[in-house]
């Protein structure tokens, strides 16, 4: 199944938001890290595989028509060309604060793989292994991580063309997003969630 379109921003830029409103579109089902939470012994093997350069595409976004959050922000030059007319949306917001909420959140996650329960540690395995991919490691201090992060974006904004790509932050609500997709505005209000309450309640769903 091809993908119609395609989230190249890294977590904590409100990829889930952006989720919840491209299926509110009508352009879902969205992956989303939620997804390989749900039912890690079949997608951690294949995203672990991606991470590797050995991906099987139809297998990881069976049943998706978009994909939005990790693991897919790492693979975005893959997946552009892959999916040829996909369009991308990459979700910014500023550098200092998505290090602050990335630090507190998934990099908190993956650096305490050591004490992690043994059921989960396939699952942060891979998530090393997928945000390696994208430049990110578990012991990035502050600074770093915002050069990654920047690092990142500039990447995506100088490797799409400007008609394949919408440079977008989710507090600008539907306009600039109903545009680039050629979607009527919804009648409700933009989703909003994924604080870093929701994140831990969502592992914690999943383990």
């Amino acid at each position: 199944m091809s993908l119609t379109v395609i989230g190249a921003g890294v977590g904590r830029t409100g990829t889930y938001s952006l989720k919840l409103a491209l299926e509110e579109l009508g352009l879902g089902p969205c992956h989303h890290m939620e997804d390989v939470i749900k039912d890690p012994p079949v997608h951690v093997p294949l995203w672990m595989s991606a991470a590797q350069d050995k991906p099987n595409w139809a297998k990881n976004y069976r049943g998706f028509n978009s994909a939005v959050d990790w693991p897919t922000a790492s693979f975005w030059k893959e997946l552009a060309q892959q999916n040829p007319n996909a369009k991308f949306v990459l979700t910014l917001r500023s550098a200092t604060s998505w290090a602050q909420s990335f630090a507190e959140t998934i990099q908190k996650l993956i650096a305490g793989i050591d004490q992690a329960p043994p059921h989960m540690r396939p699952f942060i395995e891979m998530g090393i292994a997928v945000l390696g991919k994208a430049g990110f490691t578990p012991t990035q201090d502050h600074d770093a991580l915002v050069k990654a992060f920047d690092a990142h974006n500039n990447a995506v904004m100088a490797g799409l063309p400007k008609k394949r790509l919408l440079v977008y932050e989710v507090k600008d609500g539907w306009a600039p997003l109903c545009k680039f997709l050629d979607k009527p505005l919804p009648k409700d209000s933009f989703p909003k969630t994924n604080n870093r309450e929701d994140f831990w309640e969502r592992i914690k769903g999943g383990g």
